[in-house]
């Protein structure tokens, strides 16, 4: 019999909860134990796992990376997907895998690449992929130029954190003065310029921005499965237009999605995003990570996640080609159960009892759930 495969994922999104369930529900018919932790005790990802940590506040990435290799080493971990502090997790890859542990993230290059949205559009721009035009302020007057300078181009300004992810900070510029219209309805992303202007010259360090035209949709995100040896297994682009989802192989977006990589030591798992400007395709973001929607991929027949295990473990599974392509979709919100308190360690001695105990809390995390599909 095949041994058990240990995984552990540090302080990831919810929907990984679903990352969770295809390594269970693995092709190769293989035991895989899952190992989580996290700094909210009431993360589904905490409920959803085998065993689980609360993790310690306050840790520099050097002693992140030192609590890793004790987490590893004590839960015999196969393999450590790392999310927080992946840049210095990496940098000490040689110290993981004399433990016995792999990584499944890539080179420390490509994550000192990918951590700075300009360094990023700089170096992608340089192997031939598109990427949108785009000015990087740190103050109110370089904002202002940067946006006057797209506006006369005919275009709408948006700036974004040049470090970040997820969307976190990202606005869209108007002229528009603030009024009772923006008080109606939900919370928007438009900001007025004159307010971000007044708040900037009234910080007290600058900001570190990008001043870019906003693009336009569809959006499309390829989750890239890539090997060691910067060959690409699987590509899959995802659309999203409004709430419509849906898959596509058109290579517009898989060529270059492959371009990077391949050309960066983007191993293991990552989602390479592109937007229209005008009528091309250009970069908007690449995460250096599995995407929080990279189990969507299951509509297809993939099961990226264990493909992606299988590699860390030397085992590879080859050029994978999704037999189908699944309809579109809608993705909507769905319950998942939290611990009850704290996370409790889920041995197998008192597996029944957790569970049940589990089942019994009324606290429920609710996160995005493909496994919810709507057709359209």
């Amino acid at each position: 019999m095949r041994s058990r495969v240990r995984v552990w994922l540090n302080r990831t999104y919810a929907e990984n909860v679903f990352f969770m369930d295809q390594l269970r529900r693995n092709p190769s018919d293989r035991a895989v134990d899952i190992h989580a932790t996290h700094g909210d005790a009431d993360s589904p990802v905490l409920a959803a796992a085998d065993t689980a940590d609360l993790e310690p506040e306050g840790l520099s990435p050097a002693g992140y990376v030192e609590y890793a290799l004790d987490q590893c080493q004590r839960r015999g971990i196969d393999v450590f997907v790392p999310r927080l502090h992946q840049s210095a997790i990496v940098a000490h890859r040689a110290d993981f895998e004399a433990i016995g542990t792999a990584l499944l993230a890539p080179t420390p290059q490509a994550t000192a690449v990918f951590e700075d949205k300009a360094t990023a559009y700089e170096a992608v721009s340089s192997v031939g992929v598109p990427v949108p035009p785009w000015s990087r302020v740190r103050t109110a007057d370089e904002l202002v130029a940067a946006v006057e300078e797209l506006e006369a181009g005919g275009h709408k300004a948006c700036f974004k954190p040049a470090a970040g992810a997820g969307g976190v900070g990202f606005r869209v510029i108007t002229r528009a003065p603030f009024s009772l219209f923006h008080l109606n309805g939900f919370p928007g992303p438009y900001v007025q310029l004159d307010m971000v202007v007044d708040a900037l010259r009234r910080a007290d360090e600058p900001v570190d921005w990008l001043v870019m035209p906003r693009l336009e949709e569809p959006e499309v995100s390829v989750d890239c499965l890539t090997g060691p040896d910067n060959r690409v297994r699987l590509a899959v682009g995802r659309t999203k237009k409004g709430r419509r989802r849906g898959f596509t192989l058109d290579e517009q977006w898989l060529k270059p999605a492959r371009i990077i990589a391949e050309g960066f030591g983007l191993h293991y798992l990552s989602n390479i995003q592109f937007r229209m400007y005008g009528d091309q395709p250009v970069l908007l973001d690449v995460n250096t990570r599995p995407a929080g929607g990279l189990h969507q991929l299951s509509l297809c027949g993939v099961n990226a996640p264990w493909a992606a295990v299988q590699l860390a473990l030397g085992e590879d599974p080859g050029v994978i080609e999704p037999p189908f392509l699944g309809q579109d979709y809608a993705v909507v919100s769905g319950p998942k159960p939290v611990l009850p308190s704290v996370p409790v360690q889920r041995e197998e001695a008192d597996e029944v009892v957790l569970q049940a105990a589990v089942a019994a809390s009324v606290a429920v995390g609710t996160v995005e759930a493909a496994a919810e599909v709507l057709p359209l």
